[in-house]
Protein backbone atom coordinates (compact mmCIF):
# COMPACT_ATOMS: atom_id res chain seq x y z
CA UNK A 1 0.00 0.00 0.00
CA UNK A 2 1.39 3.30 -0.93
CA UNK A 3 1.37 5.91 1.71
CA UNK A 4 0.46 3.95 4.55
CA UNK A 5 -3.18 4.14 3.52
CA UNK A 6 -5.42 1.11 4.60
CA UNK A 7 -8.68 -0.11 3.49
CA UNK A 8 -10.67 -2.98 4.05
CA UNK A 9 -12.74 -5.39 1.50
CA UNK A 10 -15.76 -7.32 1.46
CA UNK A 11 -17.66 -9.07 -0.99
CA UNK A 12 -20.99 -8.06 -1.86
CA UNK A 13 -22.39 -10.29 -4.69
CA UNK A 14 -20.80 -13.04 -6.20
CA UNK A 15 -22.17 -15.22 -9.35
CA UNK A 16 -19.88 -16.95 -11.54
CA UNK A 17 -18.60 -14.26 -14.21
CA UNK A 18 -19.28 -11.70 -11.63
CA UNK A 19 -18.37 -10.38 -8.47
CA UNK A 20 -18.92 -6.97 -6.24
CA UNK A 21 -16.92 -6.23 -3.97
CA UNK A 22 -16.94 -2.96 -1.81
CA UNK A 23 -13.99 -0.98 -0.56
CA UNK A 24 -13.73 1.25 2.04
CA UNK A 25 -10.87 2.89 3.99
CA UNK A 26 -7.89 6.27 4.06
CA UNK A 27 -6.25 4.46 1.36
CA UNK A 28 -8.78 2.56 -1.02
CA UNK A 29 -9.03 5.38 -3.47
CA UNK A 30 -5.74 6.23 -4.09
CA UNK A 31 -4.87 2.08 -4.20
CA UNK A 32 -7.54 1.21 -6.68
CA UNK A 33 -6.99 4.39 -8.98
CA UNK A 34 -5.35 2.01 -11.45
CA UNK A 35 -6.96 -0.67 -11.58
CA UNK A 36 -9.30 -0.01 -13.88
CA UNK A 37 -8.97 -2.62 -17.65
CA UNK A 38 -8.39 -5.88 -18.46
CA UNK A 39 -6.43 -7.40 -16.47
CA UNK A 40 -4.37 -11.10 -18.19
CA UNK A 41 -3.14 -13.64 -16.32
CA UNK A 42 -1.00 -16.23 -17.62
CA UNK A 43 0.25 -19.47 -16.47
CA UNK A 44 1.73 -22.97 -16.79
CA UNK A 45 -0.91 -24.51 -14.80
CA UNK A 46 0.74 -28.15 -13.09
CA UNK A 47 -1.44 -30.35 -14.53
CA UNK A 48 -0.30 -28.93 -18.08
CA UNK A 49 2.10 -31.73 -19.39
CA UNK A 50 3.18 -29.92 -22.40
CA UNK A 51 4.39 -26.47 -21.03
CA UNK A 52 1.52 -24.22 -22.89
CA UNK A 53 0.94 -21.20 -21.17
CA UNK A 54 -2.76 -20.27 -20.39
CA UNK A 55 -4.49 -17.24 -20.05
CA UNK A 56 -7.60 -15.98 -18.16
CA UNK A 57 -8.87 -12.60 -18.99
CA UNK A 58 -11.17 -9.92 -16.50
CA UNK A 59 -12.55 -6.51 -17.01
CA UNK A 60 -12.53 -4.15 -13.62
CA UNK A 61 -14.27 -1.46 -13.00
CA UNK A 62 -14.22 0.91 -10.23
CA UNK A 63 -17.16 3.05 -9.43
CA UNK A 64 -17.75 5.46 -6.76
CA UNK A 65 -20.10 4.85 -3.87
CA UNK A 66 -22.98 7.30 -3.62
CA UNK A 67 -24.52 8.56 -0.52
CA UNK A 68 -28.14 8.98 0.11
CA UNK A 69 -27.66 12.89 -0.36
CA UNK A 70 -26.48 12.27 -3.74
CA UNK A 71 -29.02 9.83 -4.77
CA UNK A 72 -32.56 10.03 -3.43
CA UNK A 73 -34.44 6.95 -3.99
CA UNK A 74 -38.18 6.98 -3.14
CA UNK A 75 -39.50 4.14 -1.34
CA UNK A 76 -42.44 3.21 -3.83
CA UNK A 77 -39.80 3.01 -6.50
CA UNK A 78 -38.28 0.22 -4.73
CA UNK A 79 -39.04 -3.62 -4.89
CA UNK A 80 -37.97 -5.99 -2.97
CA UNK A 81 -37.89 -9.68 -1.46
CA UNK A 82 -35.81 -11.47 0.92
CA UNK A 83 -34.53 -15.14 0.07
CA UNK A 84 -32.25 -17.25 1.09
CA UNK A 85 -28.46 -17.44 0.04
CA UNK A 86 -26.84 -19.33 -2.40
CA UNK A 87 -23.90 -21.48 -1.58
CA UNK A 88 -22.33 -23.25 1.19
CA UNK A 89 -23.40 -21.61 5.01
CA UNK A 90 -24.80 -24.99 6.78
CA UNK A 91 -28.32 -24.85 8.41
CA UNK A 92 -28.88 -21.07 9.41
CA UNK A 93 -27.83 -20.10 5.68
CA UNK A 94 -30.48 -22.76 4.23
CA UNK A 95 -33.74 -22.30 6.37
CA UNK A 96 -33.51 -17.98 6.59
CA UNK A 97 -34.18 -15.64 4.37
CA UNK A 98 -31.35 -13.07 4.99
CA UNK A 99 -30.11 -12.38 1.16
CA UNK A 100 -32.38 -9.07 -0.09
CA UNK A 101 -32.87 -8.31 -3.91
CA UNK A 102 -34.25 -5.21 -4.62
CA UNK A 103 -35.68 -3.73 -8.03
CA UNK A 104 -35.76 -0.18 -9.05
CA UNK A 105 -39.28 -0.39 -10.81
CA UNK A 106 -38.49 2.80 -13.12
CA UNK A 107 -35.32 1.91 -14.34
CA UNK A 108 -35.69 -2.02 -13.89
CA UNK A 109 -31.86 -2.11 -12.19
CA UNK A 110 -31.65 -5.49 -9.76
CA UNK A 111 -28.79 -5.54 -7.00
CA UNK A 112 -28.61 -8.46 -4.87
CA UNK A 113 -26.89 -8.82 -1.46
CA UNK A 114 -26.34 -12.22 1.11
CA UNK A 115 -22.97 -11.93 1.97
CA UNK A 116 -24.08 -10.56 5.43
CA UNK A 117 -25.82 -13.23 8.35
CA UNK A 118 -28.73 -10.00 8.94
CA UNK A 119 -31.41 -9.39 6.51
CA UNK A 120 -31.07 -5.68 7.87
CA UNK A 121 -27.31 -5.63 6.80
CA UNK A 122 -28.34 -7.21 3.19
CA UNK A 123 -30.75 -4.90 2.96
CA UNK A 124 -28.49 -1.54 3.85
CA UNK A 125 -25.75 -2.91 1.39
CA UNK A 126 -28.31 -3.41 -0.88
CA UNK A 127 -29.39 -0.08 -0.89
CA UNK A 128 -25.87 1.23 -1.01
CA UNK A 129 -25.08 -0.64 -4.34
CA UNK A 130 -28.66 0.60 -6.12
CA UNK A 131 -27.82 3.82 -4.89
CA UNK A 132 -24.05 3.23 -6.89
CA UNK A 133 -25.66 2.24 -9.68
CA UNK A 134 -28.06 5.16 -10.15
CA UNK A 135 -25.58 7.43 -9.72
CA UNK A 136 -23.64 6.09 -12.25
CA UNK A 137 -26.57 6.04 -14.62
CA UNK A 138 -27.58 9.47 -14.17
CA UNK A 139 -23.87 10.73 -14.49
CA UNK A 140 -23.55 8.72 -17.65
CA UNK A 141 -26.26 10.61 -19.02
CA UNK A 142 -25.66 14.08 -18.35
CA UNK A 143 -22.20 13.21 -19.71
CA UNK A 144 -20.95 11.23 -22.65
CA UNK A 145 -17.85 11.71 -21.36
CA UNK A 146 -18.06 9.86 -18.62
CA UNK A 147 -19.69 6.89 -20.59
CA UNK A 148 -16.76 7.07 -22.81
CA UNK A 149 -14.07 6.72 -19.75
CA UNK A 150 -16.21 3.60 -18.46
CA UNK A 151 -16.43 1.70 -21.53
CA UNK A 152 -12.38 2.68 -22.63
CA UNK A 153 -11.43 1.06 -18.69
CA UNK A 154 -13.80 -1.87 -18.64
CA UNK A 155 -12.81 -2.15 -22.56
CA UNK A 156 -14.02 -5.75 -24.47
CA UNK A 157 -11.11 -7.68 -22.62
CA UNK A 158 -9.79 -8.12 -26.02
CA UNK A 159 -5.94 -8.16 -26.15
CA UNK A 160 -5.73 -4.30 -26.86
CA UNK A 161 -7.94 -3.65 -24.01
CA UNK A 162 -5.18 -4.85 -21.71
CA UNK A 163 -4.35 -2.96 -18.56
CA UNK A 164 -2.14 -5.56 -16.67
CA UNK A 165 -0.27 -8.95 -17.38
CA UNK A 166 0.86 -11.21 -14.58
CA UNK A 167 3.17 -13.84 -16.06
CA UNK A 168 3.18 -16.35 -13.14
CA UNK A 169 5.98 -18.78 -14.99
CA UNK A 170 8.05 -15.63 -15.69
CA UNK A 171 7.73 -14.17 -12.40
CA UNK A 172 6.66 -10.74 -13.63
CA UNK A 173 3.77 -8.19 -13.90
CA UNK A 174 3.71 -5.66 -17.02
CA UNK A 175 1.67 -2.82 -16.52
CA UNK A 176 0.75 -1.76 -19.90
CA UNK A 177 -0.47 2.08 -19.29
CA UNK A 178 2.08 2.95 -16.87
CA UNK A 179 5.14 1.22 -18.32
CA UNK A 180 6.17 0.06 -15.21
CA UNK A 181 7.03 -4.15 -14.22
CA UNK A 182 7.47 -5.98 -10.98
CA UNK A 183 8.26 -9.10 -9.81
CA UNK A 184 4.38 -11.37 -9.95
CA UNK A 185 5.14 -13.13 -6.24
CA UNK A 186 5.43 -9.07 -4.68
CA UNK A 187 2.50 -8.64 -6.40
CA UNK A 188 0.70 -11.44 -4.96
CA UNK A 189 1.71 -10.49 -1.56
CA UNK A 190 -0.34 -7.09 -2.51
CA UNK A 191 2.88 -5.31 -2.73
CA UNK A 192 2.07 -2.54 -5.47
CA UNK A 193 4.39 0.00 -5.62
CA UNK A 194 6.61 -1.30 -7.73
CA UNK A 195 3.73 -0.62 -10.48
CA UNK A 196 3.61 3.08 -9.45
Amino acid sequence: MRHGGGFSLSILYKVPGQTVLKVKGEGAAEAFQHEAGGHRWQRIPPTEKRGRVHTSTITVSCLPVASEAQVRVSPGDIEWKACRGTGAGGQHRNTTDSAVQLKHKPTGIMVRCENERSQHQNKRLAMELLRSKLLERAQSKQKDKRRATRKRQVGSGMRGDKRRTIRLQANQVVDHVLRARMPAKQYLRGEVDGLY
